[in-house]
């Protein structure tokens, strides 16, 4: 069953807003779990030239159900113009976390 989990990817521009956008899926209840990397470096496309920057990830284990939910929970509440929010599928994993996802996440 493990089909109707993923994971939400999300960059964010430092750990006072990872915090926060983290924070806010837990109570939302639209995550079991989310995974914060503080510090990665970036390079990417904006306006018609090459950016760089330090920002952090977050991981955000949900249900497929409920990705859509976390879109846009994330993009209202994101300070970026144009957040990068990515939906990945969870192929397979261990049955007993897995579950642990699906009770985690309350029905919207």
């Amino acid at each position: 069953m493990s089909e109707s989990i993923c994971e939400v990817w999300v960059t964010v521009p430092d750990v006072e807003v990872g915090r926060r956008l983290m924070q806010g899926v837990l109570e939302q209840k639209l995550a079991a779990c989310v995974n914060f990397l503080p510090a990665l470096e970036s390079a990417y496309w904006w306006e018609g030239k090459i950016e760089h920057a330090q920002e952090g990830l977050l991981m955000i284990k949900t249900t497929v159900e409920r990705a859509k939910e976390v879109e846009e929970w994330i993009v209202v509440n994101h300070p970026y113009d144009c957040p990068a929010v990515i939906t990945l599928p969870i192929l397979a994993g261990y049955d007993h976390y897995m579950a642990w996802i699906r009770k985690s996440v309350v029905s919207g």
